[in-house]
C-alpha cells in the first residue's frame, strides 16, 4: 500500500509534494477496516457494532486491492505515462517494490498470528497489471468487469481440480518459490490462497480505470459514487436474487459451509468464507471472501463508492484540513501501519483475546487505531514518508540505473 505520494527520479522532474488527500483518507479507512476484522469485535455482538466489525470484512482488503492500481498508475505517470528511459526505470520500480512486498509479505506469515496477510498477493497483482498501465479508463473497465465475470468460474474449476487430483504436488515439489517460503507457492499466489491473484486481479485493474479519471472534479466524483452504490446493488442483490430464486441453492450452500446458516451469505460471512468447491451453488452468494463473481462486482462498489466519499469529503472541508489531518497521516504511511499492526499482534497475542484475560476486543481495537493516528500525525509532521515507505523507496535506487 504504498504512499499516494509519487517522487519523480527521473532526470529533469522536479519531484512532487502533492498528495492527494482523498487516497490516503481511504486508505486510513482500509487500514482500521483491516484493524476491525483482525481484532475488532465479533461481528455477533450484534447492533450497530456488529454491523460495522461485518461490513469490514473483506471489504476494506478489496479497497486496498483498488487503491494498489491507482498507486500503479501513479507510479508509472498520470496523466499521462512515462514514456523511454523514465518509463523503463518507472517500470523497475515496480517491479522492485513487488519483489520487496512479496518478501515482506512471506516473513510476516512466519510471525504464525491469524492474519492472512495480503502483501504477497498485492506484489504478484502489481507484475501481472504492470503491461497495463498504458491502456485508457475505458479497456481498463471493460478488462476489470470481464475478469470479474469469468475468473471466479475458472477459479472454481482450478480448486475442484487441486481437491481431485495430486498434480498439484507434483506442481508444489517443483516449484522455487515453494521450497523457499514452505508454501504452496505460485499455486497459492494464484489458485489456493486467501486472495489468489485470477480473482483479485480485476480490483487493481479498477484500481488503475479509476486513476485514469480527473477525481478533482466533483461531479466526476458524484457519477462514481453513484456507480460504485449501483455495482454494490448489482453486486450484493443480484446474489440475494439467485439464491432466493434457484431451487435448492440455499440448502446447497448452507452444506458447502458445513451447515452454516445461508440467509445472509448475500452480503455476510457469517456462513463461512471458503471458496467451496464440489458446490456449483457456491458460485452465487456474495460472502465477502467467498471469490464469486458476486462479490467482486459487491466489494468493488463498495470501494468505489468509498473512495468517492473520501474525494468529495476532503473537498468540501478543505477550509478545515485538520479534521481530516489525523486519517489522511495514516494513509500516508499506510503500509508502515499494515505492517506494524501485524507486529503488535505477534507480539501482544491480540488475535487470541479470549485466552487473554483481561482483554476486551472492542478496547483493543480502539487502542490499535488511535495509536497509529497518534503516531501517523507525529510522523509526518517530521518527515515526508513512513518508515517502511522509506525503505521501499530506498530499494527501488538500482532502478536509476536502467538505461
Amino acid at each position: 500500500m504504498p504512499s499516494a505520494t509519487v517522487v519523480d527520479d527521473a532526470p529533469g522532474h522536479t519531484p512532487s509534494t502533492g498528495r492527494m488527500i482523498g487516497l490516503d483518507v481511504a486508505r486510513a479507512l482500509a487500514i482500521f477496516g483491516m484493524f476491525a476484522a483482525h481484532i475488532g469485535p465479533e461481528p455477533s455482538v450484534g447492533g450497530p457494532m456488529g454491523w460495522l466489525m461485518e461490513v469490514a470484512r473483506g471489504r476494506s482488503a478489496a479497497l486496498f486491492a483498488l487503491l494498489a492500481g491507482f498507486t500503479l498508475i501513479l507510479l508509472m505517470g498520470r496523466p499521462q505515462p512515462r514514456t523511454g528511459r523514465s518509463g523503463r526505470q518507472a517500470a523497475g520500480r515496480v517491479l522492485i517494490r513487488a519483489a520487496v512486498l512479496i518478501v515482506l509479505g512471506y516473513a510476516l506469515v512466519l510471525l504464525d498470528t491469524d492474519v492472512d496477510v495480503i502483501l504477497a498477493f498485492y506484489g504478484l497483482l502489481f507484475v501481472l497489471a504492470l503491461p497495463l498501465y498504458r491502456l485508457t479508463a475505458r479497456t481498463l473497465a471493460i478488462i476489470a468487469a470481464s475478469t470479474a465475470l469469468v475468473l471466479p468460474q475458472v477459479l472454481y474449476l482450478l480448486r475442484a481440480a487441486v481437491d481431485g487430483g495430486n498434480w498439484a504436488d507434483t506442481l508444489i515439489d517443483l516449484d522455487p518459490l515453494a521450497r523457499i517460503t514452505d508454501s504452496d507457492g505460485l499455486l497459492e499466489l494464484f489458485v489456493t490462497g486467501e486472495y489468489p491473484a485470477l480473482t483479485w486481479f480485476s480490483f487493481i485493474v479498477a484500481g488503475m480505470a479509476l486513476a485514469k479519471l480527473d477525481l478533482s472534479r466533483r461531479d466526476t466524483l458524484v457519477k462514481l459514487a453513484c456507480t460504485g452504490a449501483a455495482l454494490a446493488v448489482i453486486g450484493y442483490g443480484g446474489s440475494w436474487l439467485a439464491l432466493h430464486m434457484v431451487p435448492g441453492a440455499r440448502a446447497a450452500v448452507s452444506a458447502a459451509a458445513g451447515g452454516g446458516p445461508p440467509a445472509s451469505a448475500w452480503w455476510s460471512d457469517a456462513v463461512g468464507e471458503e471458496f467451496a468447491s464440489g458446490y456449483p451453488a457456491w458460485l452465487l452468494v456474495a460472502v465477502p471472501h467467498s471469490q464469486t463473481t458476486w462479490s467482486i462486482v459487491g466489494n468493488t462498489g463498495v470501494a468505489l463508492a468509498v473512495l468517492a466519499v473520501c474525494c468529495l469529503t476532503v473537498q468540501l472541508t478543505k477550509d478545515r484540513p485538520r479534521l481530516l489531518a489525523p486519517l489522511a497521516a495514516v494513509g500516508s504511511i499506510s503500509l508502515t501501519a499494515y505492517v506494524a499492526h501485524i507486529v503488535a499482534i505477534h507480539f501482544l497475542g491480540a488475535d487470541n483475546l479470549e485466552d487473554l484475560d483481561g482483554w476486551a476486543p472492542l478496547p483493543v481495537f480502539l487502542a490499535f487505531t488511535v495509536a497509529a493516528m497518534l503516531f501517523a500525525l507525529l510522523w509526518t509532521r517530521y518527515f515526508r514518508r513512513g518508515p517502511l515507505e522509506y525503505l521501499l523507496r530506498a530499494a527501488t535506487a538500482p532502478a536509476r540505473r536502467i538505461t
